[in-house]
């Protein structure tokens, strides 16, 4: 007999409502880095440091990877990726510099094939390179040749399976810190701003909406 899955889950009361909006974003970001494997000791490289990719820096950072690096186009975001975790961060125009990272793990969260090739050309030799950013659906231009040179071992990651209960764990705990990716709280009347805010990247991480009275 297949079990019903398991939607609904009790907040730990000592789980601050506003941190728990961030349950779900972060339970992708978890997924991806356990789809890595053990990264603890391991240099780790993220491509696209927008909210699922700091959220994944602060997974990586809990997880005890050693070295963190985070690329973005924008210092906002690579501000926030600073404060949840990361050790050094990156232009994303800064191939030479992102090539040079060598990292064991990448998490590629940018989406979009620049960042895909940022992300094969920053891995060392025999690395893993996990896709969590959703690229366009359609043929995509990969360094696939580089990535079959350099023995690269990639793997998608789409969305999370039961990596929610651990992560409503973490954060009840303590020991994922996530706070700095929420840059933004807005009253549901504001909704319309806070979509706008939202959809600039460079000044925003996580936009909340409040429905309290």
């Amino acid at each position: 007999m297949t079990l019903p899955v398991r939607m609904l889950r009790a907040l730990p009361e000592d789980l601050d409502l506003r941190t728990a909006a961030l349950i779900e974003p972060a339970s992708v970001a978890w997924h991806a880095v356990a789809r890595a494997g053990d990264v603890a000791g391991k240099t780790a490289l993220v491509i696209g440091s927008g909210p699922i990719g700091a959220l994944a820096v602060a997974v990586l950072k809990r997880a005890g990877a050693a070295r963190i690096v985070a690329v973005d186009m924008h210092a906002k975001p690579l501000e926030i990726a600073t404060q949840v975790g990361a050790d050094e961060v990156l232009n994303a125009a800064d191939a030479e510099a992102i090539a040079k990272v060598q990292a064991d793990v990448v998490i590629e969260s940018s989406g979009n094939h620049l960042g895909l090739a940022s992300a094969i050309q920053g891995a060392a030799r025999a690395g893993t390179v996990v896709l969590v950013g959703l690229l366009p659906t359609g043929p995509q231009p990969v360094l696939i040749s580089l990535a079959i040179t350099r023995e690269l071992d990639l793997r998608g990651s789409f969305r999370f399976n039961d990596e929610i209960d651990e992560v409503i764990t973490a954060l009840a705990d303590g020991t994922l810190k996530i706070g700095p990716v929420i840059t933004h709280d807005y009253p549901v009347t504001d909704a319309l701003e806070a979509f706008d805010t939202a959809r600039d990247s460079a000044q925003s991480g996580k936009v909340l909406l409040n429905f309290a009275g």
